[in-house]
């Protein structure tokens, strides 16, 4: 007669989709980034009105991002995405060898996100500097949310890591979106336009 097996709570999670929607970084730094989000979303709109038609998309494209993003920030939508990723592992029978896909993950997103901002610097080659500002920007801050996504935990550790006591997912995150601003509001107060 086989012996029965307690079941691992750990295994017995891992089959089911345990997600919730709620507030995904409620400190100071969490609200912080969602005002920034919404602050260049709103700049980048005002850009996007005041630029020639080529160069109106990438604002309008930056601002539909940014407000996507900004909302994603609180609601913790990107951990939907690990969880689904994590069912989606045990399911298929790989979930052992996680890291792996992890790491390849990873460098997919920066190569994409290399391949995206020569992609996008070309096609706004007549665009000034300030545009070119942004799109590096977005580059950092979408590679940094997918990475986050993909819920790596060596990236965890390092962004959990604080210095001067500023972590750095904040100050990768913010800064990212500090760029995206700058370059807006420089876009938008140049004489060029």
């Amino acid at each position: 007669m086989p012996i029965a097996r307690k079941p691992n709570l750990e295994s017995s999670m891992l089959h089911h989709f345990n997600w919730t929607p709620g507030i995904g970084d409620p400190t100071i730094g969490g609200w912080i980034t969602v005002g920034l989000y919404f602050l260049a979303t709103v700049s980048c709109w005002i850009t996007s009105r005041h630029t020639k038609t080529k160069e109106r998309r990438l604002w309008v494209t930056i601002t539909i991002l940014f407000l996507f993003l900004g909302i994603n920030k609180q609601l913790d939508l990107q951990s939907a995405l690990t969880e689904l990723g994590r069912v989606f592992a045990y399911a298929q029978g790989w979930y052992g060898q996680r890291q792996i896909v992890q790491l390849v993950f990873i460098v997919f997103v920066a190569i994409a996100c290399v391949l995206v901002f020569a992609t996008l610097l070309v096609w706004t080659s007549n665009s000034s500097f300030p545009t070119w500002l942004a799109l590096a920007g977005t580059t950092v801050v979408i590679g940094f949310v997918l990475i986050r996504a993909a819920s790596f935990h060596h990236v965890d550790r390092f962004i959990g890591n604080t210095v001067l006591g500023a972590r750095w997912n904040w100050i990768l995150e913010m800064g990212g979106i500090c760029v995206v601003l700058l370059a807006s509001e420089w876009r938008r107060r140049a004489r060029t336009i």
